[in-house]
């Protein structure tokens, strides 16, 4: 199942949380920031798409 754009903002919020809990230990916050990197990119990768097509859109239109 592909996740949508949302469910990964979600997750990265889950992730920041955890961060700055104050509980968690170095090593599980670099663990966790490295998934947050990956989930950046993959939002940062659905927008550039999002953005294309709206612009193809846009053109036909």
């Amino acid at each position: 199942m592909t996740e949508t754009y949302e469910q990964k903002i979600e997750q990265l919020k889950q992730i920041i949380g955890k961060i700055e809990d104050g509980n968690t230990s170095l090593e599980e916050s670099m663990r966790l920031y490295e998934q947050g990197a990956a989930l950046v990119r993959q939002c940062e990768t659905l927008l550039a798409e999002a953005e294309v097509k709206c612009s193809t859109l846009s053109r036909d239109a």
